[in-house]
């Protein structure tokens, strides 16, 4: 059996302001070559199909143009799940109907735990396909007060996975989760982390013949061959910018996985990093002037209108960066941005709240504050 699995396709997504609607057409087109040249026995799609909630009407009309693409005129099955920016309920409405044109869109946990059985010359292939969950949700569905993290999530659902199935048969995981280990971007939403951190430990998914997985954009393997994540489709900031985008083939013959490649997409335009002199980078042509580009300007002197300057040589410049002016005031500020960015959302209102009063948030405060965050994330993903 060969499957496609690709993931985080964001559609809808906006990149410095900029609308990445076209570009998203362009690439899921090259997406469609392939599914047409490796005539797959299925293709996943592992979470965050829309970039917000409530995504754009275009993002909207792109993905169904797209499904219709796979599902009516490829016949390829279409396993997907969703991610933690997408909507469960929107995305929930209509999947047992698709089910019948063999689009399987798995959105709540409810039912995630009964397999899609797909048959190739060597028998069943059994695909669990795990949405995006918080921990509260599997407390819940489970009834077990001791789940408090990501990982105690993930560990439940695979503990009541190999207890209602035989080791020996083949079975494929698709998941949207943080595996501990893996190399993130700036891209990423963070995952919540209350009651401790978002990662999930890859070791728990020994018995699958292959996990497909979504959320980090760059194409890697965890810890082993068979738990992989695809990357998204395309760069969606600067921080990807080295990345190579594309999708992952992956054969299983009858004992689980007998080979894995990755097939690249070339997007319409490339998301590049360029550092220089301002009148050099003017005199520069590399033949990729249309790329969104990120400036790094090394000149330490006052310049006039530099953005103005080079949009009239690259017109997609996205931001520019004096790295040569205020250099280390600058670097001082990215190193704090960073910082905060690998805050959970109570560590932040931690640090507010301690520059604000001058003391630490206490335990009671801590857990209003908590539960207001978990309560407001529910909100924005539709729940």
């Amino acid at each position: 059996m060969k499957i496609l699995h690709t993931a985080d396709w964001h559609l809808g997504k906006l990149v410095h302001q900029l609308h990445m609607t076209q570009d998203q057409s362009y690439i899921l087109d090259e997406f469609i070559r392939i599914v047409k040249e490796e005539k797959p026995d299925a293709v996943i799609i592992a979470g965050d199909l829309y970039d917000r909630a409530v995504p754009p009407k275009e993002a909207v009309e792109l993905l169904n143009e797209t499904l219709m693409k796979l599902i009516y005129d490829i016949k390829v099955p279409v396993l997907a799940i969703t991610g933690n920016h997408d909507s469960p309920d929107r995305l929930n409405f209509g999947s047992t109907m698709f089910r019948k044109q063999q689009f399987y869109l798995q959105a709540k946990l409810d039912g995630a735990l009964e397999p899609v059985t797909l048959q190739d010359e060597h028998g069943d292939v059994h695909f669990y396909l795990i949405p995006y969950i918080e921990p509260a949700d599997a407390r819940a569905y489970f009834e077990d007060e001791s789940i408090q993290t990501h990982h105690d999530a993930m560990s439940a659902i695979v503990e009541r996975i190999e207890n209602d199935n035989q080791a020996d048969e083949r079975q494929v995981l698709i998941a949207h989760a943080f595996m501990a280990g893996g190399m993130e971007s700036e891209s990423e939403e963070r995952l919540t982390m209350l009651g401790g951190t978002p990662y999930i430990d890859a070791g728990l998914f020994s018995a699958f013949s292959y996990v497909a997985l979504g959320h980090l954009h760059q194409p890697q393997r965890v810890t082993d061959d068979k738990i992989r994540y695809a990357g998204s489709l395309l760069k969606y900031s600067f921080s990807e910018a080295n990345h190579k985008k594309g999708v992952t083939l992956v054969e299983l013959d009858e004992n689980g996985v007998s080979n894995i490649r990755e097939e690249k997409l070339t997007p319409k335009h490339d998301m590049r990093i360029k550092e220089g002199y301002l009148n050099d980078l003017l005199e520069e042509n590399d033949g990729h002037s249309e790329d969104y580009l990120h400036i790094k300007l090394l000149d330490d002197g006052q310049l006039m209108d530099p953005m103005g300057k080079l949009r009239k040589v690259y017109p997609n410049v996205l931001s520019l960066e004096r790295v040569g002016f205020l250099g280390q005031h600058i670097q001082n500020q990215r190193s704090t941005v960073k910082e905060r960015q690998q805050m959970s959302h109570e560590e932040l209102f931690e640090s507010f709240y301690k520059e604000v009063k001058g003391k630490d948030l206490d335990n009671q405060r801590k857990k209003y504050v908590s539960e207001t965050i978990q309560n407001v994330l529910a909100e924005e993903r539709g729940q």
